[in-house]
């Protein structure tokens, strides 16, 4: 059952073409790792899944819905569809608590109770119910994203969506992220996920795609793009040379 669909996605930046006609199927509770260099347009693809970023040709559809249609209601589709970002994008002036319950009160119309104990409940499942009254100001980069992660699973969605969810944090803190990601993978939820960090493609993801200038290169299962590296493009051999020579 595909949950993420693209069909011959590109975009441009006025003459910059930064996707090109890129396909692939992401099927329910798969959990595909985006991979490549810096600048191979990893991050756009994954914000063009709930239309934060537009494409100008293609199709993505997410549960059969169409993103790219004009007549789909957005904000709805992306009330399903989680996204955790690299700057964890909680509003500072609000306690964890409220940044937890905001969008379910005003987007799912569920009650403040409903919405506190949901959000707890969460907090607890990320390691984090002490922090409940704190601002985010207050925790650290590493808790501060397990509460993004809450957030987004607070709206019960059927995708998750991590846009490089590790790399603005200190190395010591990549793991305690990385944890919770592993049990929801564990737990069969559907995720694309931009990142470096290949121990956690690995371990977890069962598909692995490696993109360079805009292109998807290469969209083969976990174990063909590190086990059978002869059988990989140029491209994702040399990025897959230095990944391994600097762990």
């Amino acid at each position: 059952m595909a949950m993420i669909e693209m069909k011959n996605v590109s975009k441009w930046y006025g003459s910059f073409q930064v996707l090109t006609n890129c396909t692939t199927i992401v099927n329910k509770g798969d959990v595909v790792v985006v991979c490549g260099p810096s600048g191979s347009g990893k991050s756009t693809l994954i914000k063009t899944v709930n239309g934060l970023e537009p494409v100008q040709q293609g199709e993505i559809f997410v549960n059969d819905i169409s993103v790219t249609s004009k007549a789909t209601n957005l904000s709805e589709l992306r009330s399903r569809v989680g996204m955790v970002f690299q700057h964890f994008e909680l509003f500072p002036h609000l306690s964890i608590t409220e940044n937890l319950t905001l969008a379910q009160i005003k987007v799912l119309n569920r009650s403040k109770e409903e919405a506190v104990e949901k959000g707890m409940r969460l907090l607890d499942r990320v390691g984090l119910k002490s922090q409940a009254a704190k601002y985010p100001g207050q925790l650290s980069g590493g808790q501060q994203q397990r509460v993004a992660i809450a957030r987004a699973l607070a709206m019960d969605p059927i995708v998750m969506l991590f846009d490089e969810p590790t790399s603005a944090l200190d190395p010591e803190m990549v793991n305690e992220v990385l944890d919770v990601m592993v049990e929801l993978a564990k737990e069969g939820m559907t995720m694309m996920v931009v990142t470096h960090e290949m121990g956690f493609a690995r371990s977890v993801a069962n598909r692995v795609i490696f993109m360079d200038e805009g292109a998807i290169v290469e969209d083969v299962t976990k174990n063909d793009f590190f086990e059978k590296p002869e059988e990989r493009s140029d491209r994702a051999k040399y990025f897959l040379s230095k990944i391994i020579s600097s762990h």
